[in-house]
């Protein structure tokens, strides 16, 4: 009987769970382009609330966010490029190399969220730190004499100014171009976060503004969310992104990014569409996909993702 009980006691907790105070994240993706022969990345992310977090609220995806809930993360992602190519450009340099590009980036970091009530509105405040290493060989290496390495730290002050509507503003500081965020890659796509670093791009300080919105659509079971924001640094970067809630369980989203940067390898805008739904309150799993436009000399890129999440 204790077994038995024990049994389903796990069993609820893996299938029925309201309530969970930590979730990890495993991310695959894979990118392609014209000039492209093989190129993917995995990444994994874990986080821990400092409080439970009640998900009858309304959409599970959201659930952190409706709970105001204060948070420190840690993620690690791992990407690979190959390509075959007959000229590369970095820094505006231009050099012919006619061999096989080959990089390997390694990107890791740690991010702390904190809800701060007031007597006026609920404040928000976000610190991350990652770090980038860029493991270049053969045509990269031909305008780069050492690989890329490189520091990056950014912070974040907000406020709900009314329930569930964020509006915050914030400072990076990038110490190289390759120097991506590791939280963007994994919950928003590799397009974003290269995109991101390559408006950044030599300026290394950006200042960055955004707003979030979650909320039910009224007389259904439905819920609707938005989330718009800009990077403006050396150029500058916009980015939409709406998600619809059919169920609490069940969303689809779509996502626009564009930048005013030009570049011969960084696709300049992006339209994206997702797929996310959780098979319990504790496992979630998702689809993504992104077509994006090449300008100036830079290929069309098709990146794809699937995602898994476990609460406990």
């Amino acid at each position: 009987m204790k077994k038995l009980g024990l049994a389903t006691a796990l069993l609820l907790a893996m299938t029925g769970a309201q309530a969970y105070q930590a979730e990890v994240q495993g991310t695959v993706g894979y990118y392609d382009a014209e000039l492209n022969d093989g190129n993917y990345n995995v990444g994994a992310q874990g986080t821990y609330y400092f409080k439970d977090i009640d998900t009858s609220k309304g959409p599970l995806a959201e659930a952190a966010f409706l709970n105001q809930a204060s948070s420190i993360s840690a993620g690690y992602n791992f990407g690979q490029l190959t390509a075959d190519i007959n000229s590369i450009t970095v820094g505006g340099n231009t050099a012919a190399v006619n061999e096989e590009f080959d990089v390997e980036q390694h990107s890791y970091g740690v991010k702390g969220e904190t809800y701060i009530p007031t007597s006026v509105v609920p404040v928000y405040a976000s610190a991350s730190y990652n770090h980038s290493k860029t493991d270049a060989k053969n045509g990269f290496t031909t305008l780069r004499q050492d690989d890329d390495s490189g520091d990056r730290y950014a912070l974040e002050l907000g406020a709900l100014v009314a329930p569930n509507f964020l509006v915050a503003v914030g400072y990076t500081s990038v110490a190289a171009t390759e120097s991506l965020d590791t939280f963007n890659i994994l919950n928003n796509g590799l397009m974003s976060a290269t995109m991101e670093a390559r408006s950044i791009d030599e300026d290394q300080d950006a200042i960055t503004a955004r707003t979030k919105y979650v909320g039910p659509i009224d007389g259904t079971n439905m819920s609707i969310g938005f989330e718009a924001g800009l990077v403006y640094g050396e150029n500058t970067l916009y980015n939409l992104k709406s998600d619809l809630y059919l169920t609490p369980k069940f969303s689809v989203g779509a996502s626009y990014a564009e930048g005013s940067y030009t570049s011969s390898t960084v696709p300049t805008s992006a339209t994206g569409v997702n797929v996310n739904y959780f098979v319990t309150p504790a496992i979630g799993l998702g689809m993504s996909y992104v077509y994006a436009n090449g300008e100036n000399g830079a290929n069309d890129a098709q990146l794809g993702g699937v995602n898994a999440k476990f609460r406990f």
